[in-house]
């Protein structure tokens, strides 16, 4: 101007203020510690948000790209540790924290030690794959250590029932946040191992903050999922949320919900399976069937197999014929030996002393012995006669030979 002021237009100096603050390194990384208002979030996907404590506050920004990081849901009240960088935004004329991570006040120290409960126990082996035992395919009986006021219960009973109704449900009513909440899981968790009476364990409950979810995240809670005998599926809070139990237990369930599907079976599933699997043996077997009924039709048309038949058939014919001759000449050698042994009989007849007997004939014998001559014979000698029918004795009264008669 003509009175020689400079002048400056609001751009200017706005300008000029940001490239202050730019120079400045403190303000390019800094954490902030304060309580959320007015906060908004955009449907860009920003958040828009003043930090404030007793005295002051400072308008705050964090971008979307950001924003999709945040393992929690800030609202007005939330106590918060921010980081990020300190500058001018031109437009509004204001400076404001350009939001790069945020963080509940507090959760800072759980983090740090979820973190090194994670690494002493990955270093102990107790995550390794091979320590994970396999769950049944067909569990009869589940154990579930929560709540049994949650919504998480009613959830996993209702998903049980209508995959596997005839499944049996057995609940370990425990707490799940707070003081004493870690023992009472731990509690569950030994219970249903001392029993043996379930397959499966199901230990979990609904989403929350970190210090909600914190009893699972506890090294007693942890070693006593990794010590149980019992398979364990861990499902606790939301598909984002992750804990200590959900490295050491045997299967990992991104909800209760999910955990009692990945239990057990799908009963409509498994009875279709069934039916398949029924019809395609049918199929199988029929095919097999017919395959082998064509391979042998096929067989029976070949040449050797006619000529092999015919060989049979000859040898038949001639097995019988055989058989024929046997039995004719068995026939004339049984009437051969029956004649042979008619004539056998006649003289075996004839010369039988009894027959001579019969025709008047009788044998003398004296003290035993055959007599055969008058001259072994005195008077007075008794012999014996003996006849067809019997012996009598007779006494010697004279003698004659045949040349005296």
């Amino acid at each position: 101007m003509g009175d020689g002021r400079r002048v400056a237009t609001v751009t200017q100096i706005n300008n000029y203020i940001k490239a202050l603050f730019d120079k400045v390194p403190v303000l390019q990384n800094v954490w902030i510690k304060g309580e959320i208002s007015n906060f908004k979030l955009h449907s860009s996907g920003h958040i828009y948000l003043t930090l404030k404590d007793e005295n002051s506050v400072i308008k705050a920004v964090m971008f979307k790209y950001a924003a999709m990081y945040l393992n929690f849901k800030p609202k007005d009240g939330t106590k918060v540790l921010a980081r990020g960088k300190i500058n001018v935004y031109e437009a509004g004329g204001q400076y404001q924290l350009y939001i790069e991570e945020m963080e509940e006040e507090g959760k800072g120290d759980l983090y740090a030690k979820f973190e090194a409960l994670k690494k002493q126990l990955s270093d102990e082996g107790l995550f390794d794959e091979g320590k994970k035992k396999p769950l049944p395919k067909f569990p009869e009986t589940i154990g579930i250590v929560t709540s049994p006021t949650g919504a998480a219960i009613r959830d996993m009973i209702n998903v049980l029932k209508r995959r596997c109704p005839m499944v049996k449900v057995i609940i370990y009513p425990c707490l799940v946040q707070g003081d004493n909440a870690a023992e009472s899981i731990v509690a569950g968790i030994e219970y249903f191992n001392s029993k043996k009476k379930v397959d499966v364990i199901i230990a979990g409950r609904g989403g929350g903050s970190i210090e909600d979810l914190w009893a699972f995240n506890e090294e007693v809670t942890a070693r006593a999922v990794a010590a149980s005998e019992i398979p364990v599926i861990s499902a606790v809070g939301h598909e984002v949320d992750f804990t200590i139990c959900d490295f050491v237990a045997d299967m990992r369930a991104p909800t209760p919900s999910a955990a009692a599907e990945i239990a057990v079976p799908d009963i409509v599933e498994l009875r279709h399976s069934i039916s398949l699997m029924r019809s395609n043996m049918a199929v199988l077997l029929k095919n097999k069937v017919d395959a082998h009924i064509k391979h042998l039709d096929l067989l029976s048309k070949r040449s050797g197999i006619t000529q092999f038949e015919k060989s049979i058939f000859d040898r038949n014919q001639k097995v019988d014929s055989l058989f024929d001759r046997c039995i004719n000449a068995f026939k004339n050698n049984n009437e051969l030996a029956k004649n042979q042994f008619a004539a056998l009989c006649g003289k075996l007849s004839a010369l039988n002393p009894l027959a001579v007997f019969e025709r008047g004939y009788c044998s003398a014998s004296k003290d035993g012995k055959t007599l055969n001559s008058v001259s072994q014979l005195n008077t007075g000698d008794v012999i014996q006669l003996k006849m067809t029918d019997g012996e009598v004795d007779c006494s010697v009264t004279d003698r004659r030979s045949l040349n005296e008669i």
